[in-house]
């Protein structure tokens, strides 16, 4: 599976769910398109029925498959889109996303099969994430608990709650993901609140840090594949760069599009962009 390909062919997916739908957060989207992939194809151990082709899979009742939290709730179409294509429910729902009595809702709901929080209230999976991490731990069970969080998110009081709780708590088998594409709500982040130096910040927590170009595909594979092989007792935060909107040029690094509706004529260019 060419895995580029698979990151164009989502990209799609997501633009056809928010022009049917005529809304969804198509820039916070496309930031994290490659992370996602690289977890749920090539690094999640996942439950047999829904590995990618070529992957091997563990049996669903053992409970042992690994955990994603999807903190910034407002990226669910890209999550929706793979948790379709890896056959958690019909590609068909897509079609009536968002839609009068049709599938789901702008941010993500836990009652969509393969979704496990209802999020969008930025700083709460964080902490769900943190929760199931310490419950595996307690059960000596080897699952992994991985999150990907919005770097405008990291302004939350509870994020850094539960980094210190992760810290002192010593979860080595949890995984924060930061999605830093400088951009939140209503500014770039740097402008709005600084969060630098964001990494410190978390290395001050007890974490341990690997900062990764959030949009190739190999280098967060390699990142993500050694956190699970390490030995080390941290828990560990991935900061992921990022341009919110990638690859279209025109609502890229640019905070006005996060919540804005693309008109048809915007949709047909973006479209032509990926090819």
């Amino acid at each position: 599976m060419n895995l580029e390909d698979k990151a164009k062919e989502l990209r799609h997916t997501v633009l056809a769910m928010c022009e049917r739908a005529k809304t969804g957060h198509v820039t916070s989207s496309f930031s994290c398109v490659e992370i996602l992939i690289a977890l749920y194809y090539k690094v999640m151990r996942l439950p047999e029925i829904f590995a990618p082709p070529g992957r091997p899979g563990l049996d669903m009742g053992s409970g042992e498959y690994d955990r994603f939290i999807l903190s910034k709730g407002q990226a669910s179409p890209i999550l929706y889109a793979i948790l379709a294509d890896l056959g958690y429910f019909p590609e068909e729902w897509l079609e009536k996303w968002c839609q009068k009595d049709g599938f789901a809702g702008v941010h993500l709901q836990m009652d969509v099969p393969g979704a496990e929080i209802t999020a969008g209230s930025l700083g709460h999976g964080f902490g769900i994430a943190c929760g199931m991490a310490l419950s595996f731990k307690k059960d000596m069970k080897n699952n992994m608990v991985f999150t990907l969080l919005g770097d405008g998110e990291c302004y939350e009081g509870s994020v850094w709650e539960t980094a210190m709780f992760a810290g002192h708590n010593r979860l080595n088998n949890l995984v924060a993901i930061v999605d830093r594409n400088s951009c939140c709500a209503t500014n770039m982040t740097e402008d709005a609140l600084s969060l630098e130096p964001l990494k410190e910040k978390w290395r001050t927590f007890g974490w341990s840090i690997i900062e990764v170009d959030g949009h190739s595909i190999r280098e967060l594979i390699r990142a993500l594949d050694a956190v699970r092989h390490r030995r080390k007792p941290e828990p560990v935060c991935i900061i992921a760069y990022t341009v919110k909107g990638y690859p279209i040029d025109f609502i890229s690094d640019d905070w006005h599009w996060h919540a804005r509706c693309l008109l048809e004529s915007d949709y047909e260019r973006a479209k032509e962009i990926l090819g």
